[in-house]
């Protein structure tokens, strides 16, 4: 397998998780999830322990869901609270497992692997998604590739100039040199393109058509995430890759929580320091970034299905590559640390 299992993994939008049963398979393992009546979320095996029909079809009581099959009434931890013949002993062996749940940052991350290690302080920081003047939202989709390919993807951005033409992509992307450091887990991988023509996303944003310095700081984060840094600000202004707040500035946020092992759950969207109570400038930019994610789901499915069809070769590793390079050797380390 390829998943790190004791992590938090992002398994909804909060919004997404309401009273009625929602099932959702990650790291290959189906979980059904809802909210109880006092809007906390539950999260356990998506079977009923006694014959695995799931429990995402089956009946909402108060806290609790009755089996559609034969009536078993699981409560919230996973054991049953009535046994399918009347007066029949409750036997509370016959359990299913349950799921440590947290929501932050506007999402339901469950932890997977063994739940004596579940600490809320280890889920991935996503500081601009909840930090004061500053505004986040975004969708998701499922996309039939490994995981894997999404963070080479997302480390990698020179793919803009050919996969992005029309929105966000531009030739200066193949000109400019890229920096790439690690430190511990993390990977960052920087570029800076100085005094340089916005392209048409940007420039709406900026709203104003000048020459920009432009910059995209990608960030890996354990086990699954990348946090994009990305805006451009006027020349005039003199901004660095240091510091660069005075144009517009925004986090593209991209949490990749694997289904099986090829095939993903893409929670992506936006937070921005600009413009935060302009609600049709966030639907707008969700609307783009579903564009622009559709066009990078083309090429990463069809990427998918030429590894499946030619199995003789390989992925090879450029100098482009190197941070997504870097973040599969992170990745390989941590499961065979978990693994022993």
């Amino acid at each position: 397998m390829t998943f790190i299992r004791n992590r938090w993994y992002v398994a909804g939008w909060d919004g997404e998780v309401g009273n009625k049963p929602i099932s959702r398979k990650i790291c290959g393992e189906p979980i059904v999830m809802y909210r109880k009546l006092d809007g906390s979320v539950v999260a356990m095996r998506d079977a009923c322990p006694h014959r695995l029909l799931p429990l995402s079809m089956g009946i909402r009581e108060g806290d609790n869901i009755r089996c559609k099959y034969h009536g078993m009434l699981i409560g919230p931890d996973g054991t049953p609270e009535e046994m399918p013949l009347v007066n029949e002993r409750v036997n509370k062996k016959v359990c299913t497992p349950s799921y440590a749940v947290a929501e932050k940052y506007r999402y339901v991350w469950v932890w997977i692997g063994d739940q004596t290690k579940a600490d809320e302080g280890k889920i991935p920081d996503f500081w601009p998604c909840d930090k004061e003047n500053w505004v986040f939202d975004g969708g998701y989709m499922r996309v039939e590739c490994d995981y894997r390919l999404f963070i080479d993807n997302l480390m990698d951005l020179t793919h803009e100039t050919y996969v992005h033409a029309g929105s966000i992509g531009q030739k200066e992307l193949m000109e400019s040199p890229l920096e790439t450091s690690v430190d511990g887990d993390k990977v960052t991988l920087s570029r800076w393109m100085p005094n340089i023509s916005p392209p048409p996303f940007w420039r709406d944003a900026l709203q104003q058509d000048v020459p920009v310095d432009r910059w995209q700081i990608c960030e890996f984060i354990e086990p699954c995430s990348v946090n994009i840094d990305v805006g451009v600000s006027p020349v005039s202004e003199g901004d660095t890759l240091d510091s660069h707040d005075s144009g517009v500035r925004g986090f593209v946020i991209d949490s990749m929580t694997p289904e099986t092992e090829n095939t993903t759950h893409y929670f992506w969207g936006m937070a921005r320091n600009f413009r935060i109570d302009d609600q049709g400038l966030t639907e707008r930019i969700r609307a783009g970034q579903d564009n622009i994610f559709h066009e990078d789901i083309e090429v990463l499915e069809g990427q998918q299905k030429s590894i499946a069809d030619n199995p003789d070769m390989t992925l090879r590793v450029l100098s482009i590559d190197s941070g997504g390079a870097h973040a599969r050797r992170i990745i390989t380390r941590l499961m065979e640390a978990e693994n022993g």
